[in-house]
């Protein structure tokens, strides 16, 4: 039996918080570990380095990095590691969160960074246990059993609509 895979959330700065608590929520409800940590790209450029040059070494499968306005976090990660880096860009009180966006999607060729949607924490955790997934049958499972209750929710929904549209009619 594998040992499973930790994830590490990193985020640059505590008022990323809010937004990085989806992927916590996440991932604690499929079972994951997981560890959250506070490190800048640039206040605390070589703590960032070190981590993510250690990840695989103490069990990290995945890291997450959640950073806005320059967010250049989750590019230094994936710099210093072979293992997957998943940016949350941040919306921040300037521009939205597209500056956070284009700096993190924005990655130069052998630097791959997969990038979610702005504030996208939940995506970014469900993108990390599909990683884990591939070398966890339980995880597939769990996805699996997910996927199903989606689709289960939506066609509940319709048939609801169905129903509504009938009274409008019928009226």
């Amino acid at each position: 039996m594998s040992i499973q895979k930790k994830v590490a959330v990193i985020m640059g700065s505590d008022s990323d918080f809010p937004v990085v608590s989806g992927a916590i929520k996440t991932m604690d409800q499929y079972g994951v570990p997981f560890e959250v940590h506070i490190m800048s790209a640039h206040r605390t450029p070589e703590k960032a380095a070190e981590f993510s040059s250690n990840a695989r070494d103490n069990g990290f499968g995945v890291i997450i990095a959640a950073a806005g306005k320059a967010a250049h976090l989750a590019g230094v990660l994936a710099a210093h590691t072979t293992i997957p880096v998943i940016g949350i860009p941040i919306k921040s009180s300037t521009l939205d969160g597209l500056d956070a966006l284009l700096a993190t999607v924005q990655m130069p060729k052998g630097i791959p960074v997969a990038t979610v949607a702005i504030d996208g924490s939940d995506n970014a955790a469900l993108l990390a246990i599909q990683m884990l997934a591939l070398s966890d049958e339980e995880l597939t499972k769990k996805l699996a059993e997910e996927k199903k209750a989606m689709k289960d929710g939506v066609a509940k929904k319709d048939d609801a609509v169905q129903a509504r549209v009938q009274e409008l009619i019928n009226k």
